[in-house]
């Protein structure tokens, strides 16, 4: 069971679920969680341990479920005659995806390979 409830997600959305969406939310959370899992191993510990705060992972979990749920299909615009609405990249994806500043809150940090050139200096 996700540590975020569909309360969570809706409480950030601020409007009431249909039916449909309140299933999604509930599936996606899951899913949410295990995308976290395949990362932190060991979550229920660092959580236990104090090293990752379990609010923390509620607010991931609530806001990579609430990003799919506002657009579930991925539209980055939409046009009607003289108006057109346009989404954020970040928000337009249609998938579930924990953002690389989400995984820093819960202690994730991405490996960079770095090429480190001498500066030679020759004698003259």
């Amino acid at each position: 069971m996700a540590y975020a409830s569909a309360s969570d997600v809706t409480a950030r959305w601020a409007r009431t679920p249909t039916d449909e969406e309140n299933t999604l939310i509930t599936v996606r959370l899951e899913d949410a969680e295990r995308l976290i899992r395949r990362r932190i191993s060991d979550l229920d510990d660092r959580i236990n341990a104090g090293t990752i705060l379990e609010e923390d992972v509620i607010q991931v979990e609530a806001e990579a479920v609430l990003r799919l749920v506002r657009n579930p299909e991925g539209y980055m615009s939409e046009s009607d005659g003289n108006y057109t609405y346009m989404l954020r990249n970040d928000i337009a994806t249609g998938r579930l995806e924990i953002l690389a500043d989400e995984w820093e809150i819960l202690g994730v940090t991405r490996r960079r390979f770095g090429v480190l050139v001498p500066n030679v200096v020759l004698p003259q």
